[in-house]
């Protein structure tokens, strides 16, 4: 069923395309999620929402609920610290040998658990050309940026003039090695993909990377793997990031399905984000225990290729930290170890 032709931005929107029940217009607090973060669902996931988002993997990813309207007291406006290590606009500058530059902060969707939803949106802001060219001169002028993470917003929703543009100039960069994009565009929008963008993704020196964002193995169809393909046909490395959700992806047979079927995609997964502490989000949070607990029954059920890291976005900027289970055990008095295999079972390894 084709639900609607153009991409839903408001409630009203959504009680059209039948993912959202008459009643929610008139609901307060839905309201009141509606004013304070942005709407926006593609035709292409219209088509995928089989339910309510409370028992739907795709629609609890991208269409608004009440649940939102709750803030807890440790969620954050800023959760990992983009406004503290933005030495120019545009620029987050927390690594030492990288940069995310953020030329935009729209999206083709705006996912309910967005770490940066006090950012993003309609009329979100976006660098003119003398913003951009400052952002640019930025990174030429640090010699200690070795890669450069385009990101936003979703950097693809730029014309593919405008991604030329930069790519030009960041390939012009000597210092700077590798150039990734983050997006959702190739899952969630897939016909943006066009031959256009792929050149505009061409370099002579610097390598390009593109990461992907998706959650669930749903948001693989047809069109999406085409996409992909293209991006893979054209020799551009694909990894993905995906975030750990409460209700989307939060069991191992969830999980073993989307890196069984990114890694099928020649996508390979790069990261396993537990959610960070935005406002409105704490219904999509599990404990790192809980996160650990899956990533060890991952562990010796899926191949190598298909483990991502799982990490931690430590609030205020201090940056990612792996925190997935440890299999290496305390020293005993004799300076051995124990490592735990895949099934649970201990092994004496030597000190030396």
């Amino acid at each position: 069923m084709t639900r609607a032709s153009t991409t839903a931005r408001t409630l009203a929107d959504l009680v059209a395309a039948g993912v959202l029940p008459p009643t929610a217009a008139g609901d307060p607090a839905l309201a009141q999620v509606a004013r304070d973060y942005a709407i926006a669902v593609t035709p292409d996931l219209l088509d995928l929402i089989e339910g309510a988002p409370a028992g739907d993997p795709i629609a609890r990813q991208f269409i608004p609920t009440a649940q939102e309207a709750t803030t807890t007291s440790d969620e954050l406006t800023d959760p990992i610290g983009d406004h503290t290590f933005a030495p120019v606009r545009g620029i987050v500058h927390r690594y030492p040998d990288r940069v995310l530059l953020k030329p935009l902060h729209a999206c083709p969707v705006y996912c309910r658990f967005c770490f940066r939803r006090e950012q993003v949106g309609p009329g979100g802001d976006m660098l003119d050309d003398a913003g951009l060219e400052a952002a640019l001169d930025y990174i030429a002028t640090h010699p200690d940026v070795w890669e450069v993470v385009v990101t936003g917003g979703d950097p693809f929703m730029l014309s593919p003039r405008r991604i030329a543009r930069i790519v030009a100039a960041l390939d012009a960069t000597a210092h700077v090695a590798v150039i990734r994009f983050h997006t959702r565009v190739p899952v969630v929008e897939p016909a943006r993909v066009s031959d256009a963008l792929v050149a505009a993704l061409k370099t002579t020196r610097a390598a390009v990377y593109v990461g992907v964002h998706c959650n669930h193995a749903r948001e693989l169809t047809s069109a999406a793997r085409t996409s992909l393909a293209t991006l893979a046909d054209a020799g551009i490395p694909l990894l993905s990031q995906s975030v750990l959700l409460r209700g989307v992806n939060d069991s191992v047979e969830a999980l073993e399905a989307l890196f069984r079927a990114l890694v099928a995609a020649r996508v390979r997964p790069y990261y396993l984000h537990h959610p960070d502490l935005a406002r409105g989000t704490s219904h999509f949070r599990l404990s790192i225990d809980e996160g650990q607990a899956l990533m060890r029954a991952l562990r010796g059920r899926l191949s190598g290729l298909c483990q991502p890291t799982y990490v931690l976005d430590i609030p205020g900027g201090y940056g990612k930290s792996p925190i997935g289970p440890t299999y290496v055990g305390d020293p005993a008095s004799d300076g051995q170890r124990t490592i735990e295999d895949f099934r649970g079972d201990r092994h004496d390894y030597p000190a030396r």
